[in-house]
């Protein structure tokens, strides 16, 4: 990890930490070098709280978004939980670092994004991640039960699959809306049905598919 960052990157943890809860959130966001997730002409800016272009037109989120998410997430070491839209694999990093690489299962629409965050994830030392192209309405259901799942892009609904592959008591996180989105947590009760939580208005990229 270039020392260079270290001081960008610990501002960039100040900045969201009045948003997070978990001290694990924040303990992550300092161990994940999100300089080398982002494209290496936009490097400088890889600790602004902003999104940025990855390519494909694809972004990595804002920092405080993948703070907010991953607080609300509330994931315990250990705990298997599937992502949907691994992009350059920032946010999936971020989620090993509190449950272990070896529980994070993601899913990327784009096989060349995959590739790259294949890559990207093992050169750093998270290649235990498990990395799968194809629509992430489907879920990975050779993984499942999960104990969480959250999406990285904004869909009309809350994917039935992906429900589907919860475990009972298991939460569901994803921008809910198309022209208007909505962060909103859904916790799964035994009967399948969902327990919702609205967590404001974001924005995010559309799933593809």
């Amino acid at each position: 990890m270039s020392d260079s960052y270290e001081i960008p990157r610990q501002r960039m943890v100040e900045t969201v930490a009045s948003r997070v809860d978990d001290d694990r959130v924040l303990e992550a966001l300092e161990a994940v070098p999100r300089h080398e997730f982002v494209p290496p002409t936009r490097r400088e800016s890889a600790y602004a709280d902003r999104p940025l272009p990855i390519g494909d037109g694809q972004t990595i989120s804002a920092p405080h978004m993948v703070a907010i998410m991953a607080d609300l997430l509330a994931a315990d070491p250990g705990d298997d939980v599937l992502e949907i839209g691994t992009g350059c694999g920032y946010h999936a990093a971020v989620t090993a670092e509190v449950v272990g690489g070896e529980n994070v299962y993601t899913v990327e629409y784009s096989a060349e994004l995959a590739e790259q965050a294949r890559e990207t994830l093992a050169a750093l030392g998270y290649d235990d991640i498990s990395i799968r192209v194809g629509d992430g309405r489907e879920g990975w259901p050779e993984n499942a039960p999960y104990d969480a799942a959250y999406a990285t892009c904004a869909m009309a609904s809350m994917p039935g699959h992906v429900v589907d592959q919860l475990r009972a008591g298991g939460q569901l996180l994803a921008p809910i809306g198309t022209a208007r989105q909505t962060l909103v947590s859904a916790t799964k009760r035994p009967d399948g049905s969902l327990e919702r939580t609205e967590h404001g208005g974001v924005r995010f990229v559309r799933m593809r598919g």
